[in-house]
């Protein structure tokens, strides 16, 4: 029997919530097939089978958090699947009162293996399941990874035990099985609300917080949002606390809420769309904050990201920082981008972004400085070989750095390619166990919301990061065999924060100037592919 163990979903991650199992006991699972997701402070990840076979037992029931590397799950092999109809078949041959005894004797160990697993499964399991009850007609059990229930229309049951439509219900719009994060699935228990009363707009059909946030506002003011029409909101189940005349204090009182209704993606409150690394609408980044009549202050609660986002900061700023800044003339690499662009689009689907190319960059210089591709440990400075790199990617509750590997073995378009699978997988929470852990060296594109000038915080226990700020036009000075002029020139800062322990100034300097000089050595001639 092979067994899946909690995994380990980044250095400072110490345990996991089982989200939900995507399989069920008895069914086959490919080797490498997702079995179940695994929620985490930061995201929500898909945990691939170990082994091909059939899921035989499931130790750790939705809901529960268990430590790294506690077993969860058994899985039945083809071979001992094979081996074990063998010795069945041998069995058969024997006289009745031998099978007999035989099958008295399977019961007795199917029994004890029964009892084995109950109580496996109660020590890592915080309430054990009554799949034998039929469930409550007043209650419905939340969504996948919630320990708690909501309180949507009361259930029906066919004579089968189906369920059926309550009389005179409206169909609701949404996906009762939608993807979404802890947070979200919190702030659903809180309004009352089940996932099929919203319409998910993130990818593949996550619900976000802006769509609950959203549904919430349509009912307290009767308007529609998206595809959610007046009608259904209308007769869909008002959720708790968004009456008119509710009072300071209650829960809705002490939401944090988000644009008013009526938002549309692109329009004000909508998402950003970014042109190169540049932001042409920036929408607001993090919670808005509604302070009901007569409050002079409101608490706005943590988010689990929002925890694990503090705790590693507050490692990561018990190292001594140091900065390093330096301006890169980008005007070969916007004319490379500018004629390559239309052509790649074409060809790829989707668009060349600048960040492969400060990657790229970053790589020649880690070849060069290879003691900023390392860890920072007590016993010393741990070097890597391999360049594994983490891109930083904005989520709706915080920030991610999923890893991209062995970064030195991809073309700028390769690089383009995983960087924009990483980030869309990232966003739909979709991401996958290889997606973490491991990185050597992280690099960030806070310009894309137009700052000029940012100072970062490593990716501890990595011993450096980089920040590319935004491409604006600048004057400068430039020299000509006639003199010196003052032209016009595409700017981009460039900032190294470093662990002084590991690295000092003098070599930070050299590595910004690696980059530099590669940033502005690019031309038509650059290979993309």
């Amino acid at each position: 029997m092979a067994k899946v163990t909690m995994p380990q979903l980044g250095e400072s991650v110490a345990e996991g919530t089982i989200g939900k199992w995507l399989k069920k006991p008895g069914d086959h699972v490919a080797k490498y097939e997702p079995l179940l997701e695994v929620i985490t402070d930061k995201v929500n990840a898909e945990v691939p089978s170990p082994v091909e076979g059939t899921l035989t037992q499931i130790l750790v029931e939705e809901g529960a958090t268990v430590p790294n590397n506690a077993e969860i799950a058994i899985i039945e092999t083809a071979d001992e699947a094979a081996a074990k109809a063998g010795t069945g078949a041998t069995d058969g041959a024997g006289t009745a009162d031998s099978a007999g005894s035989g099958n008295v004797a399977q019961a007795m160990s199917s029994i004890a293996a029964a009892n084995g697993a109950a109580r496996a499964t109660a020590a890592v399991s915080p309430a054990p399941a009554t799949p034998t009850s039929p469930p409550s007609p007043s209650v419905a059990q939340g969504p996948a990874g919630s320990d708690e229930r909501l309180s949507p229309e009361p259930a029906r049951l066919d004579a089968t035990g189906e369920g059926v439509a309550s009389p005179g219900a409206p169909a609701l719009p949404g996906n009762p099985d939608a993807r979404m994060t802890p947070v979200v699935r919190r702030l659903l228990r809180e309004h009352g609300l089940t996932a099929a009363q919203i319409v998910g707009t993130g990818g593949g059909g996550r619900i976000t917080r802006e769509d609950v946030i959203d549904y919430v506002e349509a009912v307290r003011t009767g308007a529609a949002v998206g595809a959610q029409t007046a009608g259904q909101i209308a007769g869909a189940q008002a959720p708790a606390g968004v009456a008119t005349g509710t009072t300071a204090g209650s829960p809705a009182a002490t939401t944090v809420a988000g644009p008013s209704a009526g938002r549309t993606p692109g329009g004000p409150g909508g998402p950003s769309y970014a042109v190169g690394n540049r932001a042409v609408a920036p929408a607001p980044v993090g919670p808005s904050i509604v302070f009901p009549p007569g409050t002079d202050e409101i608490l706005v609660p943590l988010t689990q990201m929002r925890k694990g986002i503090a705790a590693q900061m507050t490692r990561a700023l018990a190292v001594p920082h140091a900065y390093v800044q330096m301006e890169v003339d980008a005007s070969r690499l916007v004319r490379l981008r500018e004629s390559a662009k239309r052509e790649f689009q074409a060809r790829e689907g989707t668009s060349l972004s600048y960040v492969p190319f400060v990657v790229k960059a970053c790589v020649a210089a880690l070849l060069r400085q290879p003691t900023f591709n390392a860890h920072w440990t007590e016993g010393g400075l741990l070097a890597k070989r391999r360049i594994n790199v983490g891109v930083a990617v904005a989520v709706d509750e915080g920030l991610i750095v999923p890893v991209i590997r062995d970064v030195d073995q991809l073309s700028i378009a390769g690089l383009n390619r995983a960087i924009a699978d990483v980030a869309g997988r990232a966003r739909a929470n979709k991401l996958r166990l290889d997606d973490f852990g491991g990185g050597t060296f992280t690099v960030d594109n806070t310009g894309w919301l137009g700052s000029n000038l940012t100072m970062p915080i490593i990716n501890v226990p990595e011993v450096a990061i980089m920040t590319m700020e935004a491409i604006t036009k600048r004057p400068v000075v430039v020299e000509t065999p006639d003199g010196d002029v003052i032209a016009i020139r595409p700017v981009m800062n460039v900032v190294l924060a470093i662990d002084h322990r590991a690295n000092d100034g003098a070599g930070g300097a050299a590595f910004v100037r690696d980059v530099k000089a590669w940033l502005e050595a690019v031309g038509p001639d650059s290979a993309i592919y």
